[in-house]
């Protein structure tokens, strides 16, 4: 390979990544049903979005956070799916340097604010069951805005260290990378100098991307728990519950596959596995986000039909 930009410090002008499957066959089958993923993801989150946009009774904080994470979801699935869609159309994947580098970072920046994003609804859903009285102004529109902000910094300084880190790590080759994006476990395994930084970081990264939020998570349900089952009636308490329902699975689904991509940091064999998680971490979960959330949430429903029907919300 031809010296990179980059001087001596790197030999690798661009990657191979080796994808799903090398069977051509089966690449067609696959393009056909990650094209349809892709489509009814980006339409169902679009539809939601719309539906909190243009219904007034889904203009509250649980909806405002709702519909960023709509967004989320369309940015992220978008920074994997339209290139791996490409891939399978040619057979073939050879991504230059910089744009692995540049997906590396979209990738990590769009879903580390969702995952901060689930810590606010989580706090939302909080100060909404256990400080009712003072809701209103606990998560008035300022705070509301300062939470998105805090989140999207957060993440951009974690997306920004990663990349810069990669960046100067030597890659000499081989290239060929076994995944089907860009991502911090697969460029570790070839790079041909110390990772031992690179790893600590991905420690420090994962401690404040997962184990703090997830922490903060629990602690908000703990107490919203012990308020809801206070509460008297069964009716109230299954109201109660509900509105938190869809999140809890939204957020189960979130972590678990997430902290399954990064469990096995340095094991090369489990990069097959590790594509069958990545599959339902950045694929199958941005689309099943809308789906759980709009199933168990007549609100979101109705507002639903209203916008696929182009009937107004009612006075």
């Amino acid at each position: 390979m031809e010296p990179g930009d980059l001087g001596n410090r790197t030999t690798v002008t661009e990657f191979i990544l080796v994808g799903l499957t090398e069977n051509v066959g089966l690449q067609s089958i696959l393009f056909v049903v990650f094209f349809f993923i892709y489509i009814v993801t980006v339409g169902s989150n679009f539809s939601t979005l719309a539906a909190i946009i243009v219904e007034p009774t889904l203009h509250t904080p649980m909806y405002y956070f709702l519909g960023i994470l709509s967004l989320l979801d369309i940015g992220y699935i978008t920074v994997i799916v339209p290139p791996m869609l490409v891939c399978l159309l040619a057979h073939q994947c050879r991504v230059p340097y910089a744009a692995c580098l540049s997906q590396l970072f979209f990738f990590h920046l769009l879903i580390g604010v969702d995952c901060h994003l689930l810590t606010a609804m989580a706090y939302d859903r909080y100060l909404a069951i256990c400080q009712p009285l003072t809701y209103s102004t606990r998560m008035s529109r300022e705070v509301q805005g300062a939470l998105v902000g805090i989140c999207c910094t957060i993440s951009f300084i974690n997306a920004l260290t990663h990349t810069v880190a990669v960046s100067v790590l030597d890659f000499c080759g081989p290239n060929i990378v076994n995944h089907f994006y860009c991502d911090l476990p697969p460029l570790f395994q070839l790079s041909c100098s110390s990772i031992h930084l690179n790893g600590q970081l991905l420690f420090v990264g994962a401690t404040f991307m997962g184990v703090i939020p997830m922490i903060l998570i629990s602690v908000s349900y703990a107490h919203v728990t012990a308020a809801v089952l206070h509460i008297r009636s069964s009716e109230g308490r299954n109201r109660a519950f509900s509105t938190c329902g869809s999140h809890l699975t939204v957020v189960c689904i979130f972590y678990v596959t997430g902290c399954s991509s990064y469990m096995c940091l340095s094991s090369v064999s489990a990069s097959d596995k590790d594509k069958g998680i990545g599959i339902l971490n950045t694929i199958l979960s941005p689309m099943l986000n809308p789906v759980i959330y709009s199933l168990q949430n007549p609100d979101v429903q109705g507002a639903l039909k209203r916008v696929l029907t182009g009937k107004r919300p009612p006075s």
